[in-house]
C-alpha cells in the first residue's frame, strides 16, 4: 500500500511541473498575439502600463496555480512593500529561472533588463516590446533607456550576477548595475532569494524533477544609495550578497545533499566592472 501511494504521489508530482511549465507556455502564447497588435496601436505610455500590469497578472496566475498544487510554495510578501515607492533598481540574486517572475508578480511597474535573445522569443518577446522592457546590450542603450524609464517613476529590476548563480552563494557581479545607479542616481534595493531546491537552476534540464514539495522565501536587503565610485561599489555589493547568502542559513539549510551548490570561488572584489 505503501508502495501504491508513493507511486501515486510521484506520478503528481510529475503532473504538477511539468502542467505547470506547459501552462506558463500556454500563458505566454496566449498573450503573444494580442501584444503584437496593440505594440503599434497604443502609446508608449499606455502600452507599456499595460504591458506591464498584463505580465504581472499573468505571472501571479501561474505562481497561483503552482501554490495550489501543494507541491510549491511561494512566500512573496516582503516584496509588497517596494510597490509604491519611488524609482529602485531592484537587484535580486539570480538561482533560478522563476525569479523574475516571482518579482515580477508582485510588482505591476517594473522594467526587467533582459537578454537580447530573449526580446526576440516566441513566448516572451512581443509582451516583452510591449511593456517597454529592456535589452542588455549594447551598453550605453541600456544605461539609456533606463534612466529614460526612471523618469515615469518605475523600478528596474535587474539581476548583477548577470546569470543563473552557479558558484554559491553568488557568481562575481557584474558593473552594469553600478554604471545604471550611478548615471540614473537612483538607490539599488537588493533582494534576497532563498530556496532548498536546485529546480531551474544553471545547467538544470528543463523537465527533470527535483524532490518536492519546493519553496521559495523572498526577503528585502540592503538599501544601498546610489555610487559616487562604481568599482567601490561593486565590491561593497558582492561583499554582502557573499554574507547574506551564506551556506547553512535560512532555506540553504535544507538543500538536498545531491543539489548543494559548488563551492564558491573567492570574490574579486578589485575587480572592475563589465
Amino acid at each position: 500500500m505503501r508502495a501504491v501511494s508513493r507511486a501515486l504521489l510521484n506520478g503528481y508530482d510529475h503532473l504538477v511541473l511539468y502542467l505547470g511549465l506547459t501552462w506558463l507556455g500556454v500563458l505566454c502564447l496566449a498573450w503573444t498575439p494580442v501584444a503584437m497588435i496593440l505594440y503599434p496601436l497604443l502609446s508608449e505610455r499606455r502600452g507599456k502600463a499595460l504591458g506591464r500590469q498584463v505580465i504581472t497578472a499573468v505571472f501571479r496566475l501561474y505562481l497561483a496555480s503552482l501554490s495550489a498544487s501543494r507541491r510549491c510554495s511561494f512566500d512573496l510578501a516582503a516584496l509588497d512593500a517596494l510597490r509604491d515607492e519611488p524609482s529602485l533598481i531592484i537587484a535580486p540574486n539570480h538561482p533560478c529561472l522563476l525569479d523574475a517572475v516571482m518579482v515580477i508578480s508582485r510588482l505591476p511597474n517594473v522594467a526587467c533588463v533582459l537578454k537580447a535573445d530573449l526580446m526576440n522569443n516566441l513566448f516572451l518577446g512581443a509582451g516583452s516590446r510591449l511593456a517597454r522592457y529592456i535589452r542588455n546590450e549594447p551598453l550605453r542603450r541600456m544605461v539609456h533607456s533606463a534612466t529614460r524609464d526612471f523618469g515615469c517613476g518605475s523600478h528596474l529590476l535587474l539581476f548583477p550576477e548577470g546569470t543563473r548563480t552557479t558558484a554559491c552563494p553568488v557568481n562575481p557581479l557584474k558593473g552594469s548595475i553600478a554604471l545604471i545607479a550611478l548615471h540614473a542616481q537612483v538607490p539599488v534595493q537588493t533582494v534576497l532569494i532563498e530556496t532548498d531546491t536546485r529546480y531551474l537552476s544553471k545547467g538544470w534540464p528543463l523537465f527533470r524533477k527535483p524532490s518536492l514539495p519546493i519553496h521559495y522565501r523572498v526577503r528585502l536587503g540592503r538599501r544601498f544609495e546610489p555610487p559616487q565610485q562604481t568599482q567601490l561599489f561593486m565590491a561593497e555589493l558582492e561583499h554582502y550578497f557573499a554574507h547574506e547568502l551564506v551556506p547553512g542559513s535560512a532555506f540553504h539549510l535544507a538543500l538536498p545533499a545531491e543539489a548543494s551548490p559548488r563551492p564558491r570561488r573567492a570574490a574579486h572584489s578589485s575587480r572592475s566592472p563589465s
